[in-house]
Parts: C-alpha cells; sequence; structure tokens
C-alpha cells in the first residue's frame, strides 16, 4: 500500500484524493495550510454578501473524510526533500511520501507597489481574503472607500462584493477598456458601461503608483501613477491576476517555470512527483490553451485525470474544447471554442457579431473566413447549451449550421425572449447569405 500525499485541499487536489480512493485502498493524507476541509472558492463571495453562510460551502460533511479514510492535516509546507520523499512544515515536522501531488493553486499578483503588503490590502482567492474583508470593510461606516487594482473577473467579483454593502469603489483598470485583451471590442465596451451604470467609479488606462499608511500600519490612500491624485481609501483589493504558489519549491530540484512544469501525464521531472491544478505549467500548451490554466474545471479535469494514472491506468491529459462562465454583475457570460481579442486575432478568423439595442445581450461568433468552420462563440445576457456548442466544435461544423440551429442551444428560462431569427436577418444582411431557421427550431421558439 501506497502512502499518497496531497499539498493543497482545492477542487484539484480533492478530485484526486476522491477518485484515488474509490480505485485504490492506498493510504492518502491532503495537506493544506489555509482550512483543514474543502470548501467552493468561488462561493467566497456569496458568503461576504449574505447568501449563505461558509458551512453551506463545504460540499462534503465533515464526516466525510474519515468514512472514505482520507487524512486531513493543516500546516505549512516549507521544504521538500525528494530523495528521502519527505516534506518538512514550518513547525520543523515531517510526513514520508511514496508518492507526491502539488495541488497548492495560486495567489494574487503584487509587482512590489510600494505598501502593497500594508493592513487593508488584500486579494480575493483564499478564505483569509473573506475575514480580512470582513474585518476591514463589513460596512460603509468603517470603510469609507475601497480601490480594486486590475481588472478581470475576480476584480470584477469583489467589486460587485462592496457595492452589496453600499461601500463606494473606485476600480483600476491599467488596459483603454475592461478586460480588452480577452474580449472583442463591442463586448468590452458594454462591460464598461455596465460597471458605471452600478456606480462604480471606473478608471481605465490607469496605473497604481503606491499605497499610503496612515499611523498604524493601515491603508489610507493610493497614488494614481499618471496623474499623482490621492485617492483615500480604507481596503486596497488586489486582482490583477494570479501567480502560481510554489515559492516553497525553489530548493527542491523539481522544476519550475511559472509553476510547476508537467507533462501531458501531469509529471514533473522527479518520480513519483505530479502537479495539477493552478499551480501546474505544462511543458507544451495544449492547441491553443494557455501552459497554466487558473480554471475550477480543468483542474477538477486535472484530479480525475492524475487519479487513473497513481492507480495503474496511466492516462494523458486531454481538457477538450475550451469553455467558461461568469457573470459581470447582472451580466451572464459564456464562451465555447475561442474568440479572441481584435488585437489578438488570427488571420484567417473572422467575427460575426449581434448586439441588442436597449439591453446588455450581444453575441460574437468566430469562424474562418476561408472555410466558415465554426471556431468558437462569445455570449452576453443569453444562456447557451455547452454540450451542444462541444459537439459543434468536435463535429467542425461551419458557421451556417451553428445559426441554422441556434434556437437549439438556446438554455434561457421558459418565456425570456428569444433573438435567433435577429440574430440571422443580421448575418444575412451583412454576408448576402439566405440562412433560416430549422424546423425543429422554430418549434422550440413558438413553444416558448
Amino acid at each position: 500500500m501506497k502512502h499518497i500525499v496531497i499539498i493543497g485541499n482545492g477542487i484539484s487536489g480533492v478530485t484526486a484524493a476522491r477518485h484515488i480512493r474509490k480505485n485504490s485502498d492506498n493510504k492518502i493524507t491532503i495537506i493544506s495550510a489555509e482550512t483543514k476541509y474543502f470548501f467552493s472558492r468561488t462561493a467566497l463571495m456569496y458568503v461576504y454578501m449574505g447568501h449563505m453562510k461558509f458551512e453551506h460551502t463545504q460540499p462534503y460533511e465533515n464526516w466525510f473524510w474519515k468514512k472514505n479514510n482520507i487524512e486531513l492535516k493543516q500546516g505549512f509546507v516549507s521544504d521538500v526533500n525528494t530523495d528521502k520523499k519527505e516534506l518538512t512544515f514550518k513547525d520543523s515536522s515531517t510526513i514520508s511520501y511514496d508518492q507526491l501531488i502539488i495541488a497548492t493553486g495560486s495567489k494574487p499578483n503584487k509587482f512590489g507597489w510600494p505598501g502593497q503588503d500594508l493592513e487593508g490590502v488584500m486579494g480575493m482567492y483564499h478564505k483569509q481574503d473573506l475575514e480580512k474583508l470582513e474585518k476591514y470593510a463589513p460596512n460603509n461606516n468603517v470603510c469609507k472607500r475601497a480601490v480594486i487594482v486590475g481588472g478581470g473577473l475576480i476584480g470584477i467579483e469583489l467589486a460587485e462584493m462592496l457595492r452589496s454593502r453600499k461601500i463606494p469603489v473606485t476600480f483600476l483598470v491599467r488596459e483603454t477598456s475592461f478586460w480588452n485583451g480577452v474580449l472583442p471590442a463591442q463586448e468590452s465596451e458594454m462591460i464598461n458601461k455596465h460597471i458605471k451604470e452600478h456606480h462604480i467609479d471606473l478608471r481605465l488606462n490607469t496605473n497604481l503608483k503606491e499605497i499610503k499608511s496612515d499611523e498604524n500600519g493601515r491603508v489610507k490612500s493610493i497614488i494614481i501613477a499618471e496623474t499623482g491624485e490621492e485617492i483615500a481609501c480604507n481596503v486596497v483589493g488586489l486582482t490583477a491576476g494570479v501567480t502560481p504558489n510554489i515559492d516553497f519549491l525553489k530548493e527542491s530540484g523539481i522544476e519550475l517555470g511559472r509553476g510547476v512544469k508537467v507533462n501531458r501525464f501531469l509529471e514533473t521531472n522527479i518520480k513519483d512527483i505530479f502537479a495539477i491544478g493552478d499551480c501546474a505549467e505544462q511543458h507544451e500548451a495544449i492547441g491553443q490553451r494557455r501552459n497554466i490554466e487558473a480554471v475550477w474545471y480543468t483542474g477538477r479535469m486535472m484530479g480525475e485525470t492524475l487519479a487513473q494514472t497513481i492507480c495503474g491506468n496511466k492516462t494523458a491529459y486531454k481538457p477538450g474544447h475550451w469553455f467558461n462562465s461568469a457573470k459581470f454583475l447582472d451580466i451572464e457570460y459564456q464562451t465555447y471554442g475561442w474568440v479572441f481579442s481584435e488585437r489578438s486575432k488570427k488571420e484567417n478568423e473572422a467575427y460575426f457579431q449581434w448586439q441588442h439595442p436597449t439591453d446588455n445581450k450581444c453575441i460574437t461568433i468566430s469562424f474562418d473566413k476561408n472555410t466558415n468552420k465554426f471556431l468558437g462563440i462569445n455570449t452576453f445576457g443569453i444562456r447557451m447549451r455547452h454540450e451542444i456548442f462541444d459537439k459543434w466544435l468536435t463535429e467542425n461544423q461551419p458557421i451556417e449550421h451553428v445559426l441554422e440551429y441556434l434556437a437549439d442551444a438556446n438554455f434561457d428560462p421558459e418565456f425570456f425572449k428569444l433573438h435567433e431569427a435577429e440574430i440571422i436577418a443580421k448575418f444575412n444582411k451583412e454576408n448576402n447569405t439566405n440562412i433560416t431557421l430549422k424546423k425543429k427550431s422554430w418549434k422550440r421558439i413558438f413553444a416558448r
């Protein structure tokens, strides 16, 4: 019987442990310095907003781990001795392993800003960040203003959290438009407008210079780099991306890049040591995916895949077609396949775009302008079915097929207004085509 030690109790590490247990009687120990029990990281915002309690974010009852013979150990690993197959903790205690899985996730980026370690400065990634937020921004009497540094999904979630307690927010985004390194222009501009409509002070093309301290070592203000303007605040949220949490491995001999370097089987350069989740960096990117993907579902997939290898069925990691979903305040966002910002768009790619004249709804469909092959779709304000787009991408369907059956992919609740007919009419007008919704799609529309 082997002893499998997993550092990290996020979705990757816990998924690996569960699937190893399903397929073996190996001894399993999960180590975490954050919390004893696994919780859903994406649900932290709803705890602060009062929609649930922290214990509601734990998918498993506390008895689950003992019943499934998975040992939980709280502690901070400070050193990995790969020759002895031994971990040393911050308190100098040790634990031995036969196989080691590194699943330590990410930490918020810091770029050497003066004052970045003051009291009242935090990310929004760990449970400790939630605790800090409750301490320094419990209400708008204690926190008169918060400043968020960095756009993207975590930044806008933090803005929504703070606004739920009526705390004024200034949002510093270095790009000329929100998340325009990822989103096409029409979508980025729609999100800019939506943020401002929620009374958030959005500052585009703006960088942080420094965070200033009061006499007690707590945040009192920030300085904007471009203008020197000082903005008084009590909390600073650092949401300018994340970095793999691997500092403790620098002397281990495990090959590191930005993350822990792994092959397609999630193996490191050292036998019996693996890495999964946010901290794992593929030697070579898989298709158009990034070498490191800080996404919940890919972490889960890595855990499932590695468990197969650990249990004797060596399996390569195959994440399939890219997809993701999120929410920008009130606007739901989904993406399937590849839709890049204009500056990242490849030469063969063309975009068809539709936007509702008054509602916060739009789509962008990416396709190969030489073959008309469907490449991807972004949807805002319209829910779509993942399994249908995944099928179309696998089948290399043309954009004409996607538009003809677009209503079949729609997943909006009953009585929501549907827009497939107007979307197709716009495509026909722009491309001199005569696409129509297929009969079964029209049945679905009129049935509603």
